[in-house]
């Protein structure tokens, strides 16, 4: 899998990703459709963060599972290092695709096996998908160990027996192991105090630094996405809004649910605070989406026009909004 430094194959690259879902409704009413991806496309480059933002039910766990070869996308392409993840593939070939795309899940008191080690926890997916010899995976465990900030004694000690972000450097030291080059993190530091965030954070970007890794960083809290972030993806009800630089979208962003959500953002100086933009009304239910701009509801700018026309992603000072009335 491993590629020459010239090659401009992107890491990962979605096309028109969707994900949909068929809900019952009762015994007499037919069967609703949930799009929970409504096409989707973005590129991955090696060593990049791409963030993806938005409300809860937007889509962005979806995506994630989408990433990762956990669930099969509706329709879409889906590349990984330039093979289709879709097409006609051997069981080695399907090993090695998913090899190449790992994931940090959100709760880190539920993402480790209680009943294993921690040694062989990280030893684990070696044992699987790699034929090293047991001392080789060993030295491995044992250096990856050391990367993320754990000391030799914790790979004797089981989960139980560590905090919060301890189990998280766990996490993300399984995550690594397989050196993939694609690492999708759904919302990875939520659950953490203020303080041991900011640690998971600089582990991420060391981590990046050393491997060259690709990130898809999902998470609600700009602050975050602020300090990781090479690209931001906003979404909303399953579909893009709004995607560009982090330093272009942070500075004036464009689509009006971004501006909402970035006003939002705390900020310790008073130079730095934005004057708040309220979002009107709750977010609409996926079974019955609004027509036209999924935004146009809660929307202060709306014109007659978003109500009935679905707006395409179009370049706007060097991003991509998806907004008919700037």
């Amino acid at each position: 899998m491993t590629r020459p430094a010239t090659d401009t194959t992107p890491l990962l690259q979605a096309d028109q990703l969707t994900r949909h879902y068929e809900v019952s409704r009762g015994w007499f009413s037919p069967k609703a459709t949930v799009r929970a991806l409504d096409g989707v496309s973005f590129r991955l480059e090696a060593g990049r963060t791409l963030a993806v933002v938005g409300e809860s039910g937007c889509g962005k766990s979806t995506l994630a599972r989408a990433l990762t070869l956990i669930e099969t996308p509706t329709s879409g392409q889906l590349r990984i290092r330039g093979q289709d993840t879709a097409g006609p593939h051997t069981r080695a070939e399907r090993q090695a695709l998913r090899r190449e795309v790992q994931m940090v899940f959100q709760n880190p008191y539920a993402a480790l096996n209680p009943r294993k080690t921690i040694a062989a926890t990280l030893a684990e997916p070696l044992l699987i998908n790699t034929r090293l010899s047991a001392a080789e995976r060993q030295a491995r465990v044992a250096a990856l160990a050391a990367q993320v900030g754990l000391r030799p004694e914790h790979l004797r000690r089981y989960p139980h027996m560590f905090s919060g972000g301890q189990r998280q450097r766990i996490a993300i030291a399984r995550a690594m192991v397989l050196q993939p080059g694609i690492v999708v993190a759904d919302e990875p530091t939520s659950a953490l105090d203020l303080s041991i965030q900011a640690q998971i954070l600089n582990l991420f970007m060391d981590l990046q630094q050393a491997f060259g890794t690709g990130y898809v960083f999902i998470s609600h809290n700009l602050s975050v996405v602020e300090h990781v972030a090479d690209d931001v993806m906003v979404m909303y009800l399953g579909r893009v809004v709004e995607h560009g630089s982090k330093q272009r979208i942070f500075a004036q962003p464009r689509h009006p649910y971004t501006q909402a959500l970035i006003s939002a953002t705390p900020a310790l100086r008073a130079a730095d605070r934005r004057v708040r933009i309220p979002i009107h009304g709750e977010l609409p239910s996926p079974l019955r989406p609004p027509s036209g701009c999924a935004f146009h509801q809660r929307c202060a700018l709306a014109i007659p026009r978003c109500a009935e026309q679905r707006p395409a992603l179009r370049e706007i000072d060097g991003r991509l909004v998806a907004c008919d009335v700037l």
